[in-house]
């Protein structure tokens, strides 16, 4: 088997590929983890450690590129959520011909376009995450595009936690699915709530 992405590749040697890369580079966690969202859970994600290299960076966004382009969705715009998408949107645009602007949060903790981005009404537009963990942020990105005027076309991602559960009213392009136990603060299972939960995340514990 390589170890390099390429868009060749069947879907499942990818996932295996990244996975092995994303765990080379401590960015695919095991253990007990704090969420943002004050949920706990026995894996973790920080794709920033994995997206910091270019040469793993560019193959993962050329394949999903090319899943995009095979299912006939390509963007005029992709834009990605700060901070996790931002890196992926850039990437993936780049690989895609296109531009890339990214959202990010007003003072009052609203998703929206800043910086003088704009967007017109009829614009195609993929969503690009590191990654989809409930969908609420790409629900969030989406909520903002549409009142522009934009279309959605898809969520594309590095990887997928949510099972397909999330309920997204648009095609979600994953490179890699992840299941990942989530409990609730006070339904923890014993063999978890032996280890310190750590919160490695950079958003602040929901309210």
């Amino acid at each position: 088997m390589t170890n390099q992405l390429t868009p060749d590749l069947p879907a499942a040697e990818v996932a295996t590929i990244l996975e092995a890369q994303l765990r080379e580079e401590d960015a695919l966690l095991n253990g007990h983890f704090k969420l943002s969202s004050g949920l706990h859970s026995d894996t973790y994600v920080q794709c920033a450690r994995f997206l910091r290299k270019p040469d793993l960076a560019a193959p993962a966004m050329a394949v999903l590129a090319q899943r995009l382009r095979d299912a006939g969705l390509v963007p005029d715009t992709v834009v990605g959520p700060a901070m996790g998408g931002v890196v992926v949107s850039y990437e993936l645009a780049r690989q895609l011909g296109v531009p890339s602007l990214f959202t990010e949060r007003d003072a009052n903790g609203e998703m929206t376009l800043r910086r003088g981005f704009t967007l017109s009404p009829g614009e195609r537009v993929v969503i690009a995450e590191d990654v989809v963990t409930t969908g609420k942020s790409t629900l969030e990105v989406a909520r903002v595009l549409k009142e522009m005027g934009v279309e959605v076309l898809a969520v594309a991602s590095l990887i997928d936690r949510t099972s397909g559960k999330a309920g997204l009213p648009f095609p979600n392009f994953a490179l890699l699915p992840v299941q990942a136990a989530v409990f609730a603060a006070d339904a923890v299972p014993e063999h978890l709530a032996g280890i310190p939960a750590v919160k490695p995340g950079s958003r602040p514990d929901a309210k």
